[in-house]
């Protein structure tokens, strides 16, 4: 996902004129807009599946990340254990 800045960074005062049309733009290009004000970045727009999305993956990323952790810090259980644990025995 590359932001095409002549195309996803929008002012402010756009925003204000046609909303719509920047969702619309999000949600077509499934790139992050970023509106300004007076030329400084204040906020960015996306669309709702594609920040699900990526929320979704971080987590999951995250989870694998504390896994090898406990891995290699030798915090781990067999898996009748973990099975046990999660009541699906």
């Amino acid at each position: 996902m590359n932001t095409k800045f002549s195309e996803d960074i929008i002012p402010l005062s756009d925003l204000k004129v046609n909303p719509g049309k920047v969702v619309s733009h999000a949600n077509e290009t499934h790139r992050p807009i970023l509106l300004t004000s007076r030329g400084r970045g204040v906020a960015v727009v996306r669309a709702l599946k594609d920040y699900e999305e990526e929320t979704e993956e971080r987590a999951f990323m995250q989870g694998v990340v504390k896994g090898l952790m406990d891995l290699e810090e030798c915090r781990e259980v067999s898996l009748s254990e973990a099975k046990k644990r999660l009541g699906l025995q």
